[in-house]
């Protein structure tokens, strides 16, 4: 399978890259390590991703262990996942032994089960072990997010051992153990938090405890991934720490992780919105079978609901025979019903995941929503009546152009024996019957469409699921009956 193919203007570091770094491959492999060392490993990335197949693995090879290992964490997943399957489990295992541990286990999840095994079964035990812990986490979690390089120093240090600590630290390789300091105390809980300028300007001879921060954020490993995104955003933090029951530290998630998860989230809800399957791969690569596999399911369901529509309209259709013109507002009330619901559905998905709302404000939300929704269908009703009430006056009014009488003189409809159905001066029922149709259908629509998020949270279920499709479909059948039960009560009569 070729890689994915983008426009060169995306990507034009790598694409100016890409002829000189294949022929260093041809002519002077060796080279390459020393010629690539400057360039940041996401154009790197970026240059593999234009290769051949055999020319990725000659390159990656040339440019060593470490150095590959931080390209393949910016490589597109279908191909870095193609890649160490392709190789053998010795050398998958040599590259991503040089990973951070969170970026490791992302990386073994996305391979098939057994070649991770394999893989994993090359490790080095002590990067085993760990890598094993985060992948008993869920990949949504802060366990699954977190890494487990950090750096911690005791509170009763003073700041010239701390220093030193770091140091060593820094010296041991870890990529993402600087963003933040985590003080504990003698249990080896974390009580305290500080960033490393604040420890390089602490005055000579202090106690860690009195430079750190006591209010530290922190998350336990269940915690999901909207949760830790929540707390980073709020308090401004480039990491937050991952805590067991006890108060230890297990891992810290830094921001880029987080900015990774909220991308991750926000894909899914749209997609879920819209009404399918969340896909779990980029649009570019994933196959034809399995996207109709993702979108075929709910537009099956929701075909299937819109079915129910077909048998209200045959349950009214001796009333549409009766009078013809109510078929010609059908869509005008099933579109406001719908449009209405969707607006509602948004607002309280987006409400419920930021927090401004809970289960327990149904009552509150429900209380205002009925009121805009009132207020909404009046605003559409007025519309509406002016409407007809214009269609009617310019049916029966003449008008002069240029000195040619124009004008028109028909009825809004007549029945299959060309009988009139709505005489002039019987076009105020009709107004009527509109009007208060989409009263009732907006307020119901607004209604349900924020009520809907509230029961599927109570259900356990991802409110986003409550898409814009599914709230339509279901408020169009509603709408057909208060629709044709008005007009039965005013216009029918």
């Amino acid at each position: 399978m070729t890689p994915p193919q983008r426009n060169p203007e995306d990507r034009p570091v790598a694409t100016l890259l890409a002829p000189d770094i294949v022929a260093l491959l041809e002519e002077s492999p060796a080279d390459i390590a020393v010629e690539t060392e400057e360039i940041h490993p996401a154009d790197l990335a970026d240059v593999a991703e234009l290769l051949e197949r055999d020319q990725l693995a000659k390159f990656l090879t040339a440019l060593g262990p470490a150095r590959a290992a931080d390209v393949l964490e910016y490589l597109d997943e279908e191909l870095r996942t193609e890649f160490l399957e392709a190789i053998t489990p010795r050398q998958a295992a040599a590259l991503v032994s040089e990973m951070t541990p969170d970026d490791r286990a992302d990386t073994l999840e996305e391979i098939s089960e057994e070649h991770a095994e394999e893989i994993l079964s090359e490790i080095p035990s002590e990067a085993r072990r760990e890598t094993e812990r985060l992948l008993a986490y869920e990949p949504d979690t802060a366990g699954g997010l977190m890494t487990t390089e950090f750096v911690s120093v005791s509170a009763d240090m003073t700041v010239e051992a701390a220093l030193d600590n770091v140091r060593q630290v820094a010296r041991s390789g870890k990529k993402e153990a600087m963003h933040a300091i985590y003080t504990t105390d003698r249990e080896g809980r974390v009580v305290g938090v500080m960033s490393l300028r604040e420890l390089l300007a602490a005055p000579t001879g202090g106690k860690i405890a009195d430079i750190a921060w006591t209010e530290v954020q922190s998350v336990r490993p269940s915690a999901d991934r909207e949760e830790v995104a929540r707390l980073i955003a709020n308090y401004d933090l480039v990491a937050v720490p991952v805590v067991s029951e006890s108060g230890h530290p297990m891992g810290v998630i830094t921001v880029d992780d987080v900015i990774d998860a909220i991308q991750e989230e926000q894909t899914e809800d749209v997609q879920k919105l819209g009404g399918m399957e969340a896909l779990d791969e980029p649009y570019s690569t994933i196959s034809f079978w399995r996207m109709i596999k993702k979108r075929a399911g709910w537009l099956s369901a929701l075909f299937l609901g819109e079915m129910l529509t077909a048998t209200a309209l045959a349950t009214y259709q001796k009333y549409i025979d009766e009078r013809t013109v109510l078929s010609l507002f059908l869509p005008l009330i099933i579109s406001s019903g719908g449009n209405s619901g969707s607006q509602g559905t948004s607002l309280l998905i987006r409400a419920l995941a930021l927090r401004e709302v809970s289960l327990p404000d149904w009552w509150r939300v429900a209380s205002k929503e009925l009121a805009t929704g009132f207020t909404l269908g009046l605003i559409l009703a007025v519309i509406g009546f002016s409407r007809i009430e214009l269609w009617q006056a310019l049916s029966v009014h003449h008008w002069t152009v240029f000195g040619v009488e124009i004008g028109h003189n028909y009825d809004l409809s007549l029945s299959p024996t060309g009988e009139q159905i709505v005489h002039l001066g019987q076009h105020l029922p009709l107004a009527i019957t509109v009007a208060l149709s989409l009263l009732g259908v907006v307020m119901f629509g607004t209604l349900v469409g924020s009520m809907l998020p509230f029961i599927f949270r109570g259900l356990g279920f991802d409110p986003a699921s409550a898409s814009a499709p599914f709230i339509a479909t279901f408020v169009d059948v509603t709408g057909l009956i208060i629709y044709f039960n008005v007009a039965l009560h005013i216009l029918l009569r």
